[in-house]
């Protein structure tokens, strides 16, 4: 897929706040620290679209892009340590699980996973969710220019290991990396598929 073009629609504090469309939607969520905005950009390929910060936590509402104004992006606020309150960190759950649940054109969950890390708990609860919830998603493991090759494949296959003791089958996995674009065209290729087939 080649992007022509991509554009910010607008914000909003609630799936009910989001337009009601005929247009393919995917949302991008993960920890709050995993390079969620970096790896939008770069799939986009527009430096500034998604807001990066070095403060984790800095998307706080479900932001929405057009892409060749035929699927929409969706950006939302990532879970985990964000320096937030409790309570606020209690609204992004909610956010993101009503959002999943309820938004009629969401095609599929990109769920991002820091490569450098080994399963955390909070990634393995989120995603059993979604399974339970019927919710299609799939793995993105970001960050991946970060760490050897070899260290990269021992941790997908420690996330494989503890998927597989409640899975069947696992979802589709992708490992990108923002820096050298690694996973780009694997990831664009698959929403292209799914566009291809759906009947919006």
């Amino acid at each position: 897929m080649e992007i022509k073009s991509a554009e910010f629609v607008s914000s909003y504090v609630s799936y009910k706040d989001c337009p009601k469309n005929n247009t393919p939607e995917y949302a991008f969520v993960g920890r709050s620290n995993v390079g969620k905005s970096s790896l939008i950009n770069m799939l986009l390929e527009r430096k500034k679209l998604a807001k990066t910060s070095q403060s984790p936590g800095k998307t706080q509402l479900i932001n929405q892009f057009i892409v060749n104004e035929n699927w929409i992006l969706t950006d939302l606020p990532g879970y985990g340590y964000a320096k937030v309150g409790k309570s606020m960190r209690k609204d992004f759950n909610k956010l993101i699980n009503e959002y999943a649940q309820y938004r009629e054109n969401l095609m599929c969950m990109f769920v991002l996973l820091d490569s450098r890390h080994a399963p955390q708990k909070n990634d393995l609860g989120f995603m059993k969710w979604l399974g339970e919830n019927q919710i299609p998603f799939v793995m993105v493991f970001t960050k991946s220019d970060k760490l050897s090759s070899s260290a990269v494949k021992k941790n997908l296959m420690e996330y494989k290991k503890e998927m597989l003791k409640e899975w069947e089958r696992l979802p589709d996995i992708f490992v990108t990396s923002s820096e050298n674009r690694k996973g780009r065209a694997e990831l664009l290729d698959f929403i292209d598929k799914i566009n291809a087939s759906s009947n919006f």
